[in-house]
């Protein structure tokens, strides 16, 4: 008699009741069964966040940017992303939070909120676009583009990772001179010290508390993969996370998909870099094929059969030898030409043949649509918006789809900028407030008292756009009517200051009454309009 025994996915026999379950299909739900065709040898590991993902972060890494390198698709899907998100300037927009710093002081009101954010994003443009490029630790960027190329890394290796450093000799230049600058570090190069493998308190080159919180990070001074870096590349520098009282040093950015998480396993395209794998190498070989189809545009067929050959081989000298030595002299004085548009002479025997042009397959345009489908869904963008085939696409259609997509890259805009962007701001302000006359009541508390008050900001992106400006914009101006939004809403949507919307207003006005030019309607009434009609 054949005893048979049920294990469970580590190899041990199951208890007599859960034999029992099983034997009987009565798991409570289908996702738990074992013995079913579907669930059968699907038996996943069960890891904790870092210990699943951290051994293979380098490899997942790896294939990504090898992909994004010399995938047309995935190239401009991050490109979408990363103009729909940062976009040619990332503007800062300072909210300081006046009513909690009104319990110091009453005067921290809306207008002194209004002077401060213009004074406060003065200096910053004055930073972060100087021509000598000093918020850069490289000197080769300004700070817009110092947030693009973060944000690429995010999205490709899942981190952004970035040191703040001091220099005074960098404030030497005068007014708009900082000593706070930026070095963007490549992510492969935060890992533990000596390749060790990670422990309670240091992940992927984390060091972290026992509440999970990062104290410092293990930095390479050079890149593992440089080999004109010599002894640097195995030397590292701890980098604590922050100064003793509060200011950022280390800004490192990522998303987590579970809580504990030390650091990204990789960017958005890690479900289904295997997906476009297999697209890239199917179009290659489509393409392969085509070429061949217009390389070989016709061939020759000779009379030779089975039996002609094996009489070959006996006689060699009457057989096919004989026979092909003939077909190459007669086409040695007869060149065939097809493109020359000749009509050619063949040799007795033979007959031309055209292959039928079959490519691309019937099925590579619906396979390479479900595979970038899927691919769009993982990037959080439209199809339209990853293939840029529009072609197919209504209005109704298209503006549901980029409402929708507008929802994921509205989030990613505030991640990245809580995230990334703020904390470099708030460094640079405590050294603006402590060197710059900004406005500042009495009693105003210290900057490292209320970080959050000062530093509270927003950041304003490329614009939303419309599908269609007339009806969007009427709609618009209804929501602003009835009070569900304001314009500075609607101008944030659209990547616009809305003070300085107002002030170029302004100016058009006056430009318009100084050359006694009729004011557009457009434009609205005139202030002298306004002080006429107060006269009734």
């Amino acid at each position: 008699m054949v005893e048979v025994r049920l294990l469970d996915q580590h190899g041990n026999a199951l208890p007599p009741a859960r034999r029992r379950a099983m034997a009987g299909n009565a798991t409570p739900f289908d996702a738990a069964e074992f013995a079913s065709r579907e669930m059968e040898g699907f038996n996943p590991h069960l890891g904790s966040p870092d210990g699943e993902s951290l051994p293979y972060r380098d490899t997942i890494v790896s294939r990504i940017r090898d992909v994004v390198r010399n995938d047309g698709w995935a190239s401009g899907g991050v490109t979408r992303i990363v103009d729909s998100v940062i976009g040619a300037d990332l503007r800062l927009a300072s909210k300081p939070d006046y009513r909690s710093l009104a319990f110091y002081d009453r005067r921290f009101d809306a207008v002194w909120g209004q002077e401060f954010s213009r004074a406060v994003e003065a200096l910053w443009r004055d930073f972060s676009n100087n021509p000598g490029r000093w918020c850069d630790a490289a000197r080769q960027n300004s700070m817009s583009q110092i947030f693009r190329l973060a944000f690429r890394h995010k999205l490709i290796e899942g981190d952004a990772l970035a040191v703040l450093r001091w220099d005074d000799r960098r404030r030497a230049g005068g007014r708009g001179h900082f000593a706070t600058y930026v070095q963007l570090v490549d992510p492969d190069r935060l890992s533990n010290p000596y390749r060790q493998p990670d422990t309670e308190t240091l992940r992927g080159g984390v060091e972290i508390d026992i509440d999970g919180a990062a104290q410092a990070y293990h930095i390479r001074k050079g890149h593992p993969g440089d080999w004109y870096a010599g002894s640097r590349k195995y030397e590292w520098e701890r980098v604590p996370r922050e100064t003793d009282w509060g200011r950022a040093i280390v800004v490192h950015d990522f998303d987590a998909d579970r809580a504990g998480q030390t650091r990204s396993v990789g960017g958005i395209f890690t479900p289904v870099i295997a997906r476009l794998k297999m697209l890239t190498r199917y179009d290659a070989t489509e393409l392969q094929s085509a070429i061949i189809n217009a390389v070989f545009a016709a061939f020759i067929e000779s009379p030779f059969d089975n039996v002609d050959i094996e009489a070959a081989l006996i006689d060699d000298e009457n057989g096919m030898s004989a026979y092909q030595r003939g077909r190459a002299e007669f086409h040695g004085a007869n060149r065939i030409s097809v493109n020359g548009a000749r009509i050619p002479r063949l040799f007795p025997g033979e007959k031309i043949n055209f292959p039928p042009a079959s490519r691309p397959s019937s099925n590579f345009e619906a396979f390479e649509s479900a595979v970038l489908r899927n691919v769009a869904s993982a990037a959080g963008l439209s199809l339209e918006q990853f293939t840029q085939d529009w072609s197919k696409t209504n209005y109704s259609s298209a503006r549901g789809a980029l409402l929708e997509v507008w929802k994921t890259l509205s989030r990613r805009r505030y991640d990245f900028g809580h995230g990334f962007c703020t904390p470099i701001y708030a460094a640079w302000l405590e050294e603006a407030i402590e060197n710059e006359r900004l406005p500042m009541p009495r009693n105003a508390p210290d900057y490292i008292i209320e970080r959050a008050a000062y530093a509270r900001c927003k950041w304003i992106g490329p614009a939303r756009g419309w599908v269609d400006p007339v009806k969007e914009r009427d709609g618009a101006i209804i929501g602003m009517t009835a009070g569900l939004s304001t314009l500075e809403q609607e101008c944030e949507e659209q990547g616009v200051d809305w003070l300085e919307n107002l002030d170029q207003r302004a100016l058009e006005l006056k430009e318009f009454e100084l050359r006694k030019l009729p004011v557009p309607q457009w434009l609205g009434p005139s202030p002298q309009s306004y002080a006429q009609n107060d006269r009734f």
